[in-house]
């Protein structure tokens, strides 16, 4: 039962969050694919995840592509646009 409620919660957010990061990388004016690799590295983690969970393979081979992938997304955030600085109080 609780595997099912936190499938379907995460295939509703790999579903919703692609929609919201193209918004906000149109209104940023952010272009280039390097820049978009941290967030598909991260998604893709979610989707394999999700697999092996449900195909019963959680192991050395899921846990090897999870790693790989979130050191390629780690390595790329360098491509993100920097911040920019709000004067807040």
């Amino acid at each position: 039962m609780f595997g099912s409620i936190i499938t379907i919660l995460s295939i509703g957010a790999l579903l919703v969050a692609p929609y919201i990061i193209h918004k906000r990388r149109k209104k940023e004016g952010v272009t280039g694919f390097k820049s978009l690799l941290t967030s598909a590295c991260f998604f893709l983690i979610a989707i394999i995840n999700i697999l092996a969970y449900w195909f019963d393979v959680l192991g050395a081979t899921s846990w090897f592509s999870t790693m790989m992938l979130l050191f390629v997304g780690a390595y790329f955030t360098k491509y993100l646009p920097p911040p920019e600085d709000v004067n807040t109080r």
